[in-house]
């Protein structure tokens, strides 16, 4: 295993969407194509119901591990002004669909959606829902820093829907903590993980890092015997993805020599997955992993587990809207991101503009390389026709796929890739064989974190 480690560790897409964003064609995309995308989506969907993500940016302290868009402040004036841009830009979006749009799925992330306060947090999701309708089978979500979320926090966005709450915990070793600038005890996670249970929350969730300066193997196991504890219904154990020519000063808080190797990676993965699976969680998707009653596993088991800007989901829907400064929307047809400072985005709101500044428009071959990579990341299998083949050079991504074949990852039958137990820790190398625009222009500077 080591061996493939060394072989398969490469900068590579975490396929969030495909094409990735680096590969967003800019010069063919406008805002004229975009609505006309969305509108297509919502006429072709409006059953079905829409997803919406709203990125709230604001952080008191800097965790230099994140490399999410964020705003360090402790100014809690912001909250109202940014709370009002992002309810105009939902009325613009409204306005544009036409009708009263029909919520199926709705999340908070950030930064930290906790900044806010629980009055402020209800107002917001009140003035989301009175312009639209709740379907009758709902996923409100949010993530929730562990050090002030409040019991508070939890009642309040219990009472306007939301009933999955994911916490960042990241690793439990003081000496971690410090490097990362999360300095995070136990027992708030414990504190806020029990308070969600007592209010009514269906789904808790915890995020946990492995890859993190001066983290070692021991750390990586007091982690997860902390975190059976408490058993979360689902956890997110995911590589920390250095990217510091990317995020600036805030990934620069320690030397590149202080993160654990690439083959010390893989021991921690590989020793924290044989404890989650041993603790009775299912391996769920790319790094993730839920107990067999959580809606996340049920959804791999039927089918409909989804992966987006948001992760994984266990639900699609065609239009996915995103509200607020950085925030990303996906009509299925088309991407696009808004532009990503705070005062930028409450000014061209405020003058009637959905606030986009970049995005891309989907071909056909697109489309397809879309489906087979959310197949592989989602089901780890995928079935081409006679008709793709038509559109797609599937000779040249067989080709990209041979030596992943040659080492036991997929196994290729005709017209049908799957990929085996063994490739499942490279499932991200596996989807890059079908990325064509990546093989096509490979990039000059390393613009992806490393995929083991």
């Amino acid at each position: 295993m080591c061996g493939l480690v060394q072989k398969y560790n490469v900068p590579g897409p975490r396929y969030t969407s495909y094409p990735t964003v680096p590969y967003w064609d800019l010069d063919s995309f406008s805002g004229k194509k975009w609505n006309s995308s969305v509108l297509k989506a919502y006429r072709e969907s409006q059953q079905e119901g829409i997803s919406l993500y709203i990125h709230l940016p604001f952080c008191e302290n800097l965790c230099t591990f994140c490399g999410c868009h964020k705003r360090i402040t402790k100014r809690h004036e912001v909250e109202l002004p940014y709370i009002k841009a992002v309810l105009k830009e939902w009325e613009l979006y409204c306005d544009l669909l036409g009708s009263k749009p029909l919520i199926k799925e709705l999340h908070l992330g950030g930064g930290t959606p906790t900044f806010f306060s629980p009055e402020n947090l209800k107002m917001l999701i009140e003035g989301i829902v009175r312009l639209g309708n709740k379907a009758d089978e709902v996923e409100f979500s949010f993530e929730g820093h562990p050090n002030n979320t409040t019991k508070e926090h939890l009642q309040a966005l219990y009472d306007v829907g939301f009933r999955r709450v994911s916490f960042g915990v990241q690793d439990y070793n003081l000496t971690v903590q410090r490097a990362i600038n999360r300095i995070q005890p136990f027992e708030n996670v414990k504190n806020v993980t029990e308070w969600a249970r007592e209010i009514g929350y269906t789904s808790v969730g915890h995020d946990i890092i492995y890859g993190l300066p001066f983290q070692d193997c021991a750390d990586v196991e007091n982690t997860m015997i902390k975190t059976n504890a408490i058993k979360p219904d689902r956890i997110a154990f995911y590589s920390y993805a250095h990217v510091p020519w990317i995020k600036g000063n805030g990934q620069r808080g320690y030397k590149d020599e202080d993160l654990p190797s690439s083959v010390e990676k893989k021991t921690q993965y590989e020793m924290g997955k044989k404890m989650l699976t041993g603790f009775g969680y299912k391996d769920v998707g790319m790094d993730h992993f839920a107990l067999p009653t959580d809606s996340l596993y049920k959804a791999l088991g039927n089918g409909t587990l989804h992966r987006n800007f948001m992760g994984y989901t266990a639900s699609k829907t065609k239009l996915m809207i995103g509200l607020g400064a950085s925030s990303i929307s996906d009509s299925w047809y088309g991407f696009a991101q808004n532009v990503k400072n705070v005062e930028e985005y409450q000014n061209l709101v405020s003058h009637g503009v959905i606030p986009i500044f970049r995005g891309h428009i989907l071909n056909t071959e697109d489309e397809i390389l879309r489906k087979h990579i959310l197949n592989i990341m989602c089901q780890f299998e995928t079935t081409w026709n006679t008709e793709e083949k038509e559109v797609v050079d599937f000779g040249n991504i067989l080709g990209n796929l041979s030596e992943l074949e040659a080492d036991g990852l997929v196994e290729i039958n005709d017209t049908k890739i799957k990929v085996t137990d063994k490739g499942r820790p490279f499932v991200r190398n596996i989807s890059m064989a079908f990325d064509l625009k990546l093989h096509r222009q490979k990039p000059n500077t390393r613009i992806f974190s490393m995929t083991v």
